[in-house]
């Protein structure tokens, strides 16, 4: 360990014979305050601490001003059920011991070495945020947009910008992908701008959407209706408004025998299914204002374009292989869209100062051990979240992850035991985010804590409250308004 990253206390001093035993607090750093770094932190605060340790201390790094990750910044404005999980979240983040550090980038800010200098161990959360890369022709056009970053847009996120270009021609527009952040993204153009009035979206968002002109919006997916990734809550959620038909088109609606197994075997995917059959069967609804379109066995090969600007999309008609994979045809169409936004997945950035796998976009570990290049487990270094499996799975999966990631923290410990003092208590008896507030301080770097998100929390429950069309809460868009509000300079 690092000399200055804790104190120990001795508990008792025994006879030679019997040892000499030193209890002392542990101090773990979890980099990433959404779901996956606040279930590590309930997970190890309600554990067994290994012998030799008489209480724990866990510090939540977020690069946010704010804690809860994509739930926040991910999960679109209109869905206020899904943010329920904020609650949860809210309960595990207020335990006595669990600090909520924000608007801190680790790796950048604050280095890998320096954070590992005062905790016995991190665990880095730090999900997926940035688009997964598309490799067709066209993707650079203008136009061309990543579902991130209209997500963060829409989610006003305090590093995105504030305005969206909405082409006036762009009446129809495509979406790529079959899962749920396509839908999300679908539903935001499809609905008025006074619909979203409701929700939290500030002034900016609201304005931008308002601009959009999109009356027809295109969802493809390349294999059939029994691997779409949506939720059946998601799916049903599309028809809601009633300014938005939803269209299920029959080309491309096809079963196969893989794909029949998988539906039988598989009641979400019933579920599923059985939406979009009802979608497929419904008469259209004549006074929509404007409209969805699923489409099934359609393959984005290339963004067309005209000038550098978007001006349609070209897709290959699939047909499935009997397993529920996909396989082109050699037949393509064209379609006529003003704007393409590819919702085909996120992926996780690297972090300065760990390893990371550029394939699979995750740091490299086993089980939630770090790995590095040469595959042997980077002492003290964990993951958990996206970051470690990449995007895939729910809620649930994040929980179990974490499990796993935990336990093997904690037999690293016990295995480990506690060290002797020698050469690591500090000069100035300071560790964990104690230990850093030195090199914060030299740096100019301004922080926030869980006192300062409650204070914002009240101060955008007070904007909702006041606004025009009064609702739950009006967020707070820019990061240095956030800060103030977190400091105490703004009134609310």
């Amino acid at each position: 360990m690092v000399a200055g990253s804790r104190v120990l206390t001795p508990t008792c001093a025994a006879t030679a014979s019997e040892g000499f035993y030193l209890s002392r607090t542990l101090r773990i750093a979890i980099v990433g305050a959404g779901p996956a770094g606040t279930y590590a932190a309930d997970i190890v605060t309600s554990s067994e601490l290994p012998a030799g340790y008489d209480g724990i201390a866990v510090d939540v790094f977020d690069a946010d001003p704010t804690p809860f990750g994509l739930i926040r910044y991910g999960v679109a404005p209109d869905h206020p059920r899904i943010k329920e999980i904020v609650k949860a979240l809210n309960r595990v983040m207020s335990k006595p011991e669990i600090s909520f550090h924000g608007n801190l980038r680790i790796g950048r800010d604050v280095s890998i070495d320096e954070l590992r200098a005062h905790y016995d161990a991190i665990v880095m959360a730090t999900g997926a945020r940035k688009d997964a890369d598309l490799n067709i022709p066209g993707v650079e056009l203008e136009g061309s947009f990543g579902a991130a970053d209209f997500v963060s847009w829409y989610d006003a996120h305090p590093d995105a910008p504030q305005e969206w270009e909405f082409r006036p021609e762009a009446t129809s527009v495509a979406v790529l992908g079959m899962g749920n952040v396509a839908l999300d993204v679908a539903r935001v153009l499809a609905k008025t701008a006074e619909e979203m009035l409701v929700t939290e979206i500030p002034d900016h968002v609201h304005e931008g959407l308002a601009a959009n002109p999109a009356v027809d919006v295109h969802v493809f997916g390349r294999r059939g209706p029994a691997q779409a990734k949506f939720s059946p809550m998601e799916l049903r959620e599309l028809a809601h408004s009633p300014n938005v038909d939803v269209i299920v088109h029959p080309e491309g609606f096809e079963f196969d025998e893989g794909s029949e197994e998988y539906v039988r075997q598989n009641k979400s995917q019933r579920l599923v299914v059985n939406v979009l059959t009802t979608y497929l069967a419904k008469d259209p609804k004549p006074d929509a204002a404007c409209r969805i379109h699923l489409h099934f066995g359609a393959a984005p090969t290339e963004i067309l374009g005209e000038d550098g600007r978007v001006t349609g999309l070209r897709t290959e008609v699939s047909e499935l292989d009997g397993t529920g994979n996909a396989r082109g045809t050699g037949e393509f169409v064209d379609w006529e869209v003003g704007a393409v936004y590819r919702a085909i997945g996120y992926k996780s950035d690297p972090i300065e100062g760990l390893p990371f796998d550029f394939g699979r976009n995750v740091i490299p570990n086993d089980g939630g051990r770090v790995l590095d290049e040469s595959g042997e487990a980077v002492p003290g270094a964990y993951v958990t979240g996206w970051v470690k499996r990449g995007p895939i799975g729910l809620i649930g999966h994040t929980k179990s992850d974490a499990q796993q990631t935990i336990t093997h923290l904690l037999e690293d410990l016990a295995a480990r035991g506690v060290e002797s003092a020698d050469g690591i208590e500090s000069a100035d008896g300071t560790d964990g985010f104690e230990g850093l507030r030195p090199l914060l301080d030299e740096r100019g770097i301004t922080t926030t804590d869980w006192d300062g998100w409650v204070a914002l929390d009240e101060h955008e429950r007070t904007l909702g409250e006041t606004d025009a069309h009064p609702r739950e809460r009006v967020k707070v868009a820019t990061r240095e308004e956030m800060v103030r509000v977190a400091a105490g300079a703004l009134t609310h």
